[in-house]
């Protein structure tokens, strides 16, 4: 017999990413991996692996410096290398903090988009 669907099911959430420059800020989410994979006007579709986000067309800056995204990864040096190698600091006038451990079990660093999206990109380890 074949389970019950759960009609509240969840299939998908995607956050709402503000940007202030949004040309500037598509080819900042491009620069550091992800692939877009729609582009309207005043939203766009980012992509890469299974993390999924939605650029909007949209500054608040109040808003902006408020909202974090965590980025759960398998390599977090990896992460950081590539993001080194592709001088999004110089290119973008961005911020990139060196990795550090986490008291929760993480190895993390942070960046900043261009419009101060604050990325948390991490890695599990084991806690101790």
């Amino acid at each position: 017999m074949e389970p019950t669907p759960d009609p509240q099911e969840i299939r998908e959430l995607k956050a709402f990413v503000p940007a202030r420059d949004y040309e500037l800020s598509k080819r900042f989410y491009q620069a550091i991996g992800f692939q877009l994979q729609s582009d309207g006007s005043d939203v766009s579709l980012f992509q890469r692996g299974g993390a999924t986000f939605l650029l909007q067309n949209f500054y608040v800056e109040t808003h902006a410096s408020n909202f974090m995204m965590h980025l759960l990864v398998e390599n977090v040096d990896a992460w950081h290398e590539a993001l080194v190698a592709a001088k999004v600091v110089e290119q973008f006038g961005v911020s990139l903090l060196p990795i550090e451990t986490q008291p929760w079990g993480m190895r993390d660093f942070v960046l900043t988009d261009p419009s101060g999206v604050l990325w948390r990109i991490a890695e599990q380890i084991d806690a101790r």
